[in-house]
């Protein structure tokens, strides 16, 4: 499975290495992605959030796969796509943020109609902005006067509690944090990998690549003990169980490859394999 297909870059490789009889799952929420679903008889493209991926499986009648594979970076087509509002870059975008446009929160509804504490909690906890309860009071403040509905709209009400010398990063921040609410990614991230340990056969790899330090916790949890908690767990005898087995080598970007595709710098690439006892 590849389970974040997007352009699909990465489900073109796999199938130049899948053999005659495999069988090519991808999963992708949205639209525009769905556009780009391989012309291959070993490919199905499955227009869905990753959370459903043990769902879907079962309604293929697979029992098990032997890999799955997500890319959890958001894709430089919505990036560079002025009208999806994922980038601060353009100042007229609307606030929408959804990587499923037929979902109907959008990042201009977190912004209007979340009270104070709800904002200051999304900023902080999504965007890890120290200055979340400050920024939120500006943006509670700016929405009374007129509905904060575009990137400028946004940026000119946070403007005074964005740091001068790290303006872009706050910024960049405060775009993060609402996009993972308006998509509920965190929740999303722990159900695939809960829906990957209960899917993948023995042996079966699951690789996922991070950019941010929240989701990259989740993943080395989750690989390491089970749980996106972290909480060691034990059988009736004391002993560990843990569904995968890792080597805990995290795969970061060359300077080269950063210097090729700097969107790369914060990437995290984690491996861990299935394995039943």
């Amino acid at each position: 499975m590849d389970v974040t297909f997007g352009g699909g870059g990465h489900s073109r490789e796999i199938l130049k290495h899948l053999g005659p009889d495999g069988h090519l799952y991808s999963f992708d929420q949205d639209a525009d992605a769905e556009r780009n679903a391989l012309d291959d008889k070993r490919f199905t493209f499955v227009r869905s959030n990753f959370r459903y991926v043990k769902n879907w499986m079962r309604y293929y009648g697979v029992d098990q796969v032997d890999g799955l594979l997500a890319d959890l970076g958001v894709s430089s087509h919505h990036l560079d796509s002025e009208e999806r509002g994922f980038s601060f870059r353009f100042e007229q975008a609307p606030l929408d943020m959804r990587m499923n446009n037929r979902a109907e929160l959008t990042a201009a509804d977190v912004v209007n109609d979340y009270d104070e504490e709800q904002l200051a909690n999304v900023l902080y906890l999504y965007g890890e902005l120290k200055q979340s309860r400050r920024m939120a009071s500006a943006i509670v403040k700016a929405r009374a006067v007129k509905r904060i509905e575009t990137s400028s709209d946004l940026l000119s009400a946070v403007e005074k509690t964005l740091s001068p010398e790290h303006e872009k990063k706050d910024a960049a921040r405060l775009f993060q944090a609402l996009r993972i609410e308006v998509n509920h990614e965190m929740e999303a991230l722990k159900d695939m990998l809960n829906g990957a340990a209960e899917t993948l056969g023995d042996g079966g790899r699951l690789v996922v690549i991070t950019y941010h330090s929240l989701e990259d916790r989740i993943v080395k949890n989750m690989m390491k003990t089970g749980n996106a908690e972290g909480r060691t767990q034990q059988d009736f005898f004391g002993r560990r169980e843990a569904p995968f087995r890792t080597s805990n080598k995290v795969i970061v970007p060359d300077s080269e490859e950063m210097q090729r595709n700097p969107r790369s710098r914060s990437a995290k690439l984690r491996i861990a394999e299935r394995v039943y006892e």
